[in-house]
């Protein structure tokens, strides 16, 4: 049997010009404008992560503007509502993805219609057959079922409605999709009625799933690891490993031996590598604590070397960076967090504190640094404010 190639040596700053350029965090506009533009980051990104906390605009929105810089809410909107090129659905978390891989989930969505859900236990035959009854009716909101009797919650982010709970056993099993948002109030409708479907499509095999992770990484990621595939998702490792191997006997994949790294094994497709160029080293980017680029931690950690530290559930006394820090990306280097908080009523984007890391600690060149962060600043108010 042929050795194995030796792995190819990558350092931090190398590895961090492929991420970003895999991120589109390298270039202004990468996407367009519009709702294709919304489309079209979905898609690449593979999912945009959807959170409640709105202390400054929620993520969802915040992520997708770091990439689209005309970017609007009602873009949003749009490519969920009308023209139905993303929907919601369980990654890692609720997020959007693109609705041309909704094959990939139909399996967990019939694993959960035909199962249940831990989540949702305690929905009873009753309460499905109420809320049946009123989709077939047509879109429904929870603000529509006035006749709940509330009861106990099963855990901390549950509803206390009966017929809430009843929706979301629905959403997870695929009878039901999110048809619109309005903040975070939810609409609900039938599945196959809001996509149109004459014949829903078949749900993909496990080999087409175990695909659809390794390629959405490789794509959104450039260089990956078995953890930044599956993140959350360690059931999944032993079939993505196999198909890094086989890969790799191809030669469709290098192995990387990435700069602090140890033991951890990473690879990239060869034209990756080969790629030249620098993004633009004047952008500024303020981003979400849930961006792609910072949700794993120890990944933005080891090729940033930057450690973020999301203390929104951190007793105030041992917080460093603030509740809601967001971090600061210059070019190609984290160079600070700012807590921020928008103060709608009075139409302000509050600073809390601003924190300096990384590079940013360093005195030299420190005031322009400071001038390029506070203009990117002025534009993230003006986005935070707008209706």
């Amino acid at each position: 049997m042929p050795r194995a190639a030796e792995p190819l040596s990558l350092n931090n700053a190398a590895a961090r010009h492929i991420w970003l350029r895999a991120q589109r965090l390298d270039t202004t506009a990468p996407f367009g404008e519009g709702a294709s533009a919304v489309a079209a980051a979905v898609d690449h990104l593979g999912y945009v992560q959807i959170d409640t906390i709105n202390v400054i605009e929620r993520c969802h929105h915040h992520i997708l503007f770091s990439r689209i810089p005309d970017y609007r809410r009602a873009d949003l909107k749009q490519a969920q509502s009308q023209d139905k090129s993303v929907f919601e659905y369980w990654t890692h978390a609720l997020s959007y993805i693109p609705s041309k891989d909704i094959g990939i989930f139909l399996p967990l969505m019939k694993a959960h219609k035909r199962d249940g859900h831990k989540w949702y236990s305690s929905v009873t035959p009753a309460d499905t057959r109420k809320i049946m009854r009123l989709l077939r009716e047509g879109p429904l909101t929870i603000r529509d079922i006035e006749d709940d009797v509330l009861t106990e919650k099963e855990h901390l982010w549950q509803s206390r409605k009966p017929s809430k709970r009843a929706l979301q056993l629905a959403f997870y099993g695929g009878v039901v999709t999110i048809s619109e948002r309005a903040g975070m109030l939810k609409t609900y409708e039938l599945m196959g009625r809001h996509f149109g479907w004459d014949k829903p499509p078949k749900p993909a095999p496990a080999a087409a799933r175990t695909a659809y992770l390794l390629d959405r990484a490789l794509r959104s990621q450039g260089i990956v690891s078995l953890d930044s595939i599956c993140h959350l998702d360690a059931p999944s490792k032993k079939v993505v490993r196999s198909l890094i191997e086989a890969r790799v006997r191809r030669k469709e994949l290098v192995r990387i031996a990435l700069d602090g790294a140890g033991k951890q094994e990473h690879w990239a497709r060869p034209e990756v590598l080969e790629a030249t160029g620098e993004g633009d080293p004047a952008l500024v980017h303020i981003l979400s604590p849930f961006d792609p680029l910072i949700i794993q931690r120890k990944r933005t950690e080891l090729f940033f070397d930057y450690g973020h530290r999301f203390e929104a559930y951190v007793p105030k006394e041992k917080r460093l960076f603030g509740y809601f820090a967001l971090p600061v990306l210059v070019g190609d280097d984290i160079v600070a967090a700012l807590d921020l908080k928008t103060d709608r009523q009075n139409k302000k984007l509050l600073m809390q504190k601003w924190s300096w890391v990384g590079n940013g600690k360093k005195q030299a060149g420190r005031k322009e640094l400071k001038r390029r962060i506070e203009e990117e600043l002025d534009r993230f108010a003006r986005f935070q404010l707008a209706e």
